[in-house]
């Protein structure tokens, strides 16, 4: 056999005016592609980089293209920011600074742009899954007091958020957008069927995923489910469809009424409710007291 390493054939180069492209990693032509704008390049691949999501990564499965903002910001010291209009404290993202990076993300396929903000609209499972099945996408991660809006606007840019909290910047929210969608793309997990029954995925009709046992059969006095060890595939199925349902009834109410105005009737949400408190009840008994 020939040592001679074999030619992938399919990573795309692209001519760039740019010194700092010689040096960006090669893209597989075609695959989901997240080009993230940001101040700390350093910060990619980072967890994005282990685990399943990495081992896609070197595969082709995806890409990932990092654009610098400080190379696209102005004067001597390459500024990035300023004072905001109106007065305040902290600094804005200049506008121009910010258009000049888009337009180099932009090139080539057409793909959605995010801002990572705390006002935008929750990441869901289901928009995650929309973006999966799309070209990529281009994601801004904000620093100081955000980005000037009228860049925002002129980029038509949908924000996006990941909880109602605020971090000190939005790298750590584009990676968690970029696992969430990642993931769904076939062959990145090894057992695609591991999907079907998650937390919010369409095969669990958008609820709660069951509580999850592994051996020992008995740990500390507490067992598996009895259900589970049966080999009664009907009977397991309906036992976690039932537990899904009372953990969605139990913690999150907002997708319980979202999913029982479709599905479920008047007298099994009363029923629900009796096994949700009968759980309640039983946790609390076997709480310690406090001293």
């Amino acid at each position: 056999m020939s040592d001679t390493p074999k030619s992938h054939g399919r990573l795309s180069v692209t001519a760039s005016l740019r010194p700092r492209e010689l040096m960006a990693e090669p893209q597989v032509r075609g695959v989901w592609t997240a080009r993230v704008v940001t101040l700390f390049p350093e910060a990619f691949p980072g967890i994005l980089g282990l685990s399943l999501t990495g081992r896609a990564l070197a595969e082709g499965l995806w890409n990932l293209r990092t654009i610098p903002l400080r190379d696209f910001g102005t004067g001597r010291h390459r500024n990035v920011d300023d004072t905001p209009a109106g007065g305040g404290a902290g600094m804005v993202i200049r506008a121009d600074v910010m258009d000049a990076a888009l337009r180099e993300a932009r090139q080539g396929v057409p793909a959605p742009v995010l801002y990572m903000s705390p006002r935008g609209r929750p990441l869901t499972q289901a928009r995650a899954r929309a973006l999966a099945e799309g070209p990529g996408v281009t994601l801004i991660c904000g620093r100081f007091e955000g980005v000037d809006q009228r860049v925002l606007d002129a980029h038509a840019v949908e924000e996006v958020s990941i909880g109602d909290y605020v971090l000190t910047g939005g790298e750590i929210a584009a990676q968690v957008l970029i696992d969430a969608t990642v993931r769904l793309i076939p062959r990145v997990l090894g057992n695609q069927d591991s999907l079907a029954e998650e937390s919010f995925s369409i095969g669990n009709r958008g609820l709660l995923e069951a509580p999850q046992y592994t051996k020992p059969a008995r740990w500390e006095g507490r067992e598996i489910p009895e259900v589970l060890l049966s080999g009664h595939h009907a009977a397991i199925a309906a036992w976690r469809a039932s537990e899904a349902e009372r953990l969605t009834k139990e913690r999150r109410p907002d997708l319980w009424r979202a999913y029982a105005e479709g599905h479920v009737d008047p007298a099994k949400d009363r029923q629900l409710s009796g096994a949700s408190d009968q759980s309640r009840d039983r946790r609390e008994q076997t709480e310690e007291p406090k001293r």
